[in-house]
């Protein structure tokens, strides 16, 4: 472990540099903390991320746009087009559990019937 020097060494050319940096540090850090918690940085903030959000949509759907034409052209699927398949696979994995189970339970019955 390093202990700290808070007195001055002769030997060390680096020491009041690092005694500075350290002091410039902590001053910047705590203006900073004070800054950031003031209600004018929030509102600032707030403005900004709204202005962008509201100017990115179009964008976003611009780009959303030509992806799903680049997509086609390539004969590629789109999000759509995949999240529509594995809904689909879903749905006939289901209908064959029912029918695995609807089928387990006819041979269930038919061994324990007589012959």
């Amino acid at each position: 472990m390093t202990a700290t020097k808070t007195e001055f060494d002769p030997f060390d050319p680096t020491g009041m540099l690092k005694g500075v940096r350290d002091a410039n540090m902590t001053a910047m850090s705590k203006m900073m903390v004070d800054f950031v918690n003031t209600e004018a940085y929030a509102e600032s903030t707030g403005a900004m991320l709204d202005a962008w959000l509201t100017s990115s949509g179009p964008l976003r759907k611009a780009l959303e746009s030509s992806m799903t034409q680049a997509l086609a052209q390539l004969n590629l699927p789109s999000r759509d087009e995949v999240a529509k398949i594995a809904e689909r696979m879903t749905n006939i994995e289901m209908r064959l559990d029912d029918i695995e189970a609807k089928l387990d339970e006819t041979l269930s019955k038919n061994k324990g019937a007589p012959a």
